[in-house]
């Protein structure tokens, strides 16, 4: 089917007025309306900046498992993160997916930002590269991506309703800008945000059209955050063009209505149906019956697709699968070591509940999240995914998941950022006789934050399964201590913990029930969180039920998440009953993470318990229902003293320290940046009694690092991904190079970070005062030093910047090329990334004290030189004029610096900028 103006106008013919405002709303949560007068199928939607979802919030239905965007945007990499794009779009394809709801292009203006994980960086030209790369990635292979959330939608503090007030200029140059570079990439989707910019929500807002469609030439569809459209004719009268989800909502039937009696202009619904004929049209969705998507999951089409169509869609799903991993060690290499539960490892793991010297095992395969399962494969390419509940089964051949993996896998290390490294990293192999590795969050890493963002990975490793597996072939020993348990909230109940009490199998018993009490239907889940049950005629309540094994006695911590009226029975003993209503109606909240009731209850060792909880479901309330239980606490002294110990005995100590889903998650930013008291004392025990202490941070954002002088090497994780065990061992190994640069400025405590208000005041507004000193340039502005600079990441060699070429006069409006000399000084082949500056000290305009301006990468052997070429673009040089409402360059002198962080630039010159002929 063409694009062509001409044949999308004869197709718009065909509907009647009415017909193309019902178009504009979806048909179900995460599809849009067919329409059989056009030949027009449904368009599928996923969640998907680290991996995708799919339709369903099922447990047993996987999916590969990316780095979080922060990670992704730490590889200062763009033909990787593209490669990344391609891998997702192969996933979407796999899922029956046409709409990637990916990238998130909003900025950490604050450190407390809850959602940092999934964002890419602080700065306006790293957020738009990185961001453009993936959307091209996704792209290139017939699946469309989304840029999200426009605009200024940089906090989750009362998201749905704040009202962001920030000068036309910092709208323009900062937080528009990545958005505008997403649309010169292409981008067939633009999403609208819930929030409100300048006294109007950004659904009803001019911004939709001024700039996006008018001035950027944005040609695709912008689609509401789900449930953000509030009105009728505002919205409609604005450039919104698909209100999500459906089909209820204030559009449909009203929309048709608002056209009929004149509210809203046909020409305007007509540019909006154009639109999202021109997206199905690029997604091959105007091709009739042949080429439906499959249904939502569990559901059955009935019926099968003609052999020719199938194998079609096979060969477009085989393009997407990342051909080459670009690794310079290759793939085999990298893979040899890959702990994989589909490589039929038996590993085992201690778990959190380890204390006094007792330690359990259960599966290292299970150690994150529970059992890993993979889906079943369908008949088809796109056929429907079903939830499996049996042994794992492979979706693709053993070379392309090897290939998914080790491209995975090259991404964690490529993210991961040295912070710090006193000699003690890499660390040889050869030489160790005993690691010891610490930590709850080593043998549980936290692979993904919290919130819509959410999937459920087939298989992960853990910081654990990684170097025993590194280690598995040598004498070294690894030995494992969990430490006194993180902060937090008790985690849902997880498979290696309970069995399903009418199968005896692990996992959970499943049950729906009327509102007599009758079954329904009953399944069995995979672990206590089951955010969407399935619904059925007469359904009425939700029961999740749970045989536990405790393997540690004493007082457990019990409860159930969700809202609404809830019980939770043990043995037949009511622990709580009560009504919990929404204090939020937040889609994050109320649907993903609802917080928990807590009882508690004493347990022996060798006695199974019945533990059931029940939720009676209202409108409004979702049907997420959550079972939590979490054994006693080790006596954190006794972990403080048992971690020394294995410290102290060994050649080297590996600690690991993180946040948490509910810590970071879509929802509500943090209040702190803190780890907690007993992870920072963790570290500090360690790093007192051995100092090749590597401390390893398993966070998406910012935290305080109180310890940080101590440590014997510091290296961010990030939320790493399924990989992320594995590509860890291979940075702290030295199989690869951490080859991270930081996104985002890293503060030494949250009192010196100098924008940090996410909360808006008391009339909803949050007015961003800093104007364009967001990141480091707030920093800079106020002369303050962070812990760690933006754009700072060791490797393991060093640099010498040696010379920095620049023109001596460049136009207004013409593109730069600057040149950067560097020398490799160290005894390792490594990557540096160049980093360009510009400062504008004479200027007669409020400026930050520098800005990036742009980037390159180069490699080098020890001793050799290499010369990284970095491309200035004339907007770098740009302001926007609030008074002409345009863009313009200051001519005169400029000042051109180069090097390693936005705190260390050793190189500079002057540029002379003229104007241009004709000004």
């Amino acid at each position: 089917m063409g694009t062509s103006d001409e044949e999308i106008d004869r197709l718009l013919g065909k509907l009647t007025p009415r017909a193309r405002a019902l178009l504009l709303t979806g048909a179900t949560t995460w599809r849009t309306k067919a329409e059989p007068a056009v030949s027009l199928r449904e368009l599928v939607m996923s969640d998907g900046p680290a991996g995708v979802r799919g339709e369903a919030w099922d447990e047993r239905i996987t999916s590969v498992l990316l780095p979080s965007a922060s990670a992704l945007a730490a590889t200062w990499d763009e033909a990787l993160v593209e490669r990344l794009g391609g891998l997702l779009a192969a996933e979407a394809r796999r899922k029956g997916v046409d709409v990637l709801l990916a990238p998130t292009l909003n900025l950490h203006r604050s450190p407390l930002g809850g959602r940092h994980f999934e964002c890419l960086s602080e700065d306006p030209e790293l957020t738009g590269r990185i961001g453009a790369a993936l959307i091209r990635g996704v792209q290139a292979h017939g699946v469309a991506a989304t840029a999200k959330h426009y605009v200024a939608n940089d906090s989750e503090t009362d998201r749905l309703t704040v009202d962001v007030r920030v000068g036309e200029r910092a709208l323009r140059e900062v937080y528009l800008a990545p958005f505008e570079a997403a649309v010169a990439a292409g981008v067939r989707l633009v999403m609208a945000g819930y929030n409100a910019v300048n006294g109007t929500t950004m659904t009803a807002s001019a911004l939709l059209t001024d700039p996006l469609k008018s001035e950027w030439g944005f040609d695709g569809v912008v689609v509401s955050d789900w449930g953000a459209v509030r009105g009728t004719v505002d919205t409609a009268r604005a450039g919104l063009d698909l209100a999500m989800p459906g089909p209820e909502g204030p559009w449909g039937e009203a929309l048709a209505r608002a056209v009929a009696d004149g509210d809203v202009p046909g020409a305007t619904v007509d540019d909006k149906a154009r639109r999202l004929l021109r997206l199905a049209a690029r997604l091959d969705a105007l091709d009739g019956p042949d080429s439906h998507r499959p249904p939502p999951t569990g559901e059955s089409r009935g019926g099968e697709r003609p052999a020719a169509v199938r194998a079609s869609s096979a060969a477009r799903r085989d393009t997407c699968l990342p051909v080459s991993v670009d690794d310079p060690h290759g793939a085999e290499h990298l893979s040899e070591r890959v702990p994989s539960s589909s490589r039929g490892s038996s590993r085992r793991v201690p778990t959190e509940e380890s204390s006094g010297g007792q330690r359990s095992a259960v599966p290292a395969s299970s150690a994150a999240r529970g059992t890993p399962r993979r889906p079943v494969p369908t008949d088809n390419a796109r056929g429907t995914e079903r939830p499996s509940t049996s042994a794992p089964s492979p979706t693709r051949d053993d070379r392309t998941s090897a290939r998914v993996r080790t491209l995975a896998r090259r991404a964690v290390a490529a993210g991961a950022v040295l912070l710090a490294n006193r000699d003690v990293l890499p660390l040889d192999p050869e030489r160790l006789a005993t690691v010891a590795v610490i930590g709850a969050h080593a043998a549980r890493t936290r692979t993904q934050g919290g919130g819509s963002a959410g999937v459920f990975p087939g298989e992960e490793v853990s910081v654990l399964d990684g170097i025993r597996a590194e280690l598995r072939d040598r004498a070294a020993r690894v030995v494992h201590v969990p430490g006194p348990r993180p902060d937090g909230p008790a985690p849902p109940l997880a498979p290696d913990d309970c069995t399903d009490p009418r199968s005896g199998l692990p996992g959970v018993l499943l049950r729906m029930l009327d509102a007599e009490g009758r079954e329904l239907y009953a399944e069995r889940r995979l672990g206590g969180r089951l955010l969407e049950p399935r619904l059925v005629p007469g359904a009425h309540t939700v029961e999740i039920g749970a045989r536990l094994r405790p393997r540690t006695a004493g007082r457990w911590t019990l409860g159930v998440a969700g809202f609404g009226r809830m019980t939770l029975t043990l043995d037949g003993r009511t622990l709580l009953a009560g009504d919990f209503p929404p204090r939020t109606d937040d889609p994050a909240v109320v649907h993903v993470n609802p917080p928990a009731q807590y009882a508690t209850a004493d347990l022996a060792v060798g006695r199974d318990a019945l533990l059931v909880a029940r939720r009676e479901m209202a409108p409004g309330t979702g049907r997420a229902t959550v079972l939590v239980a979490a054994p006693p606490a080790p006596d954190v002294a006794a972990a403080l003293s048992e971690a020394a110990r294995a410290a102290a005995g060994a050649d080297a100590a590996i600690v690991v320290v993180g946040t948490t889903e509910h810590g970071e998650s879509e929802g509500h930013d943090r209040t702190d940046l803190t780890l907690g008291a007993t992870q920072d004392a963790l570290v500090r025990a360690v790093t007192a009694v051995n100092p090749r202490t590597v401390a390893v941070v398993n966070s998406g954002g910012p935290v305080e690092l109180p310890w940080r002088e101590r440590a014997g090497a510091v290296l961010l994780a990030w939320f790493p991904g399924q990989e992320g065990g594995a590509g860890l061992a291979d940075v702290i190994f030295g199989r690869a190079e951490p080859g991270g640069r930081l996104p985002t400025t890293w503060p030494a405590a949250l009192a010196d970070a100098p924008v940090t208000r996410t909360r808006p005041d008391g009339a909803g507004r949050l007015a961003y005062d800093e104007g364009l000193h967001v990141g480091h340039r707030g920093w800079l502005r106020h002369h303050r030093t962070p812990a760690y600079w933006f754009g700072h990441g060791l490797g393991y060699t060093t640099w010498s910047y040696d010379e920095l070429t620049v023109p001596t006069a460049a136009r207004a409006g013409d593109d730069l090329t600057v040149r950067v000399r560097v020398r490799n000084t160290g005894v390792r082949e490594g990557r540096e990334v160049v980093q360009v500056y510009l400062a504008r000290p004479a200027s007669a305009l409020d400026r930050p004290v520098r800005w990036l301006a742009g980037y390159a990468a180069v490699r080098a052997r020890p001793g050799e030189t290499a010369t990284a070429t970095v491309r200035v673009p004339a907007r770098a040089l740009r302001h926007w004029s609030v008074a002409e409402h345009a863009w313009r360059t200051e001519t005169g002198t400029w000042r051109v610096l180069a090097g390693r962080s936005a705190g260390d630039v050793p190189l500079a010159a002057n540029l002379e900028v003229v104007p241009a002929p004709g000004e």
